[in-house]
């Protein structure tokens, strides 16, 4: 059964892994700070971006990017996992030069694929109110928003036929492999040896990256 939700075509969404930390964390500290507020709740300096990252725990979690040309993080979504209560938090963010190219609305729905699939009951996310960017983000993939003393709640309840799909997570795996071997072969070719030593550290993040994962633990706060 095909879900009853929006989707994103075109746009490859690829799972991160641990070898990407340092990646995640400059990808926050370029959002300017008003973007990080929002992103985060609160304001945030460069030592709490990073203590962020490094508490990711991505035995349980799921992280899932969108690369730029450069082979660069410019999107990432952190799906952080309660597996006692199935609950799932997600935190979105999109570089500026990025947006209104549907790369947030792609993460959230890969995420929704991810957590439907694993067989998680609610998906949420929390921002500010005046965030009226994420808000309408949620409200086009079906989120239900409310609005409580300047903070929006918007969530999902999640049901496996309607919002996943083990072979469209597949599909959607390889499409991302695919998109990552043809922005390497670019830079392979644009920058003949300059890029190579870069390459060689993804390819092998790649490989590791659909290693199994074992959900364990509380769901982290967010930073």
């Amino acid at each position: 059964m095909q879900p009853n939700v929006s989707r994103a075509p075109g746009v490859a969404v690829v799972r991160l892994n641990a070898r990407y930390r340092d990646d995640i964390a400059r990808h926050l500290m370029q959002l300017p700070r008003e973007d990080r507020r929002l992103r985060f709740g609160h304001p945030i300096a460069d030592n709490a971006v990073r203590a962020y990252v490094e508490g990711i725990d991505f035995a349980r979690d799921s992280v899932f990017g969108i690369h730029g040309p450069a082979m660069d993080p410019i999107g990432v979504a952190h799906l952080a996992l309660d597996p006692a209560e199935k609950i799932a938090e997600l935190g979105v963010s999109v570089d500026p030069s990025s947006r209104s190219k549907g790369y947030g609305f792609a993460l959230l729905q890969r995420s929704v694929l991810h957590a439907a699939n694993l067989g998680y009951r609610v998906l949420f996310m929390y921002c500010l109110a005046e965030n009226g960017t994420m808000m309408r983000l949620a409200q086009k993939a079906g989120l239900t928003v409310v609005i409580e003393r300047g903070e929006a709640d918007a969530r999902l309840k999640l049901d496996r036929l309607k919002h996943g799909g083990a072979l469209r997570e597949a599909m959607a795996d390889q499409f991302a492999l695919v998109d990552n071997m043809l922005k390497q072969q670019y830079l392979w070719l644009a920058f003949p040896g300059i890029e190579f030593a870069k390459q060689e550290a993804n390819d092998e993040r790649g490989r590791a990256a659909d290693s199994a994962e074992t959900p364990q633990g509380p769901v982290p706060q967010r930073a």
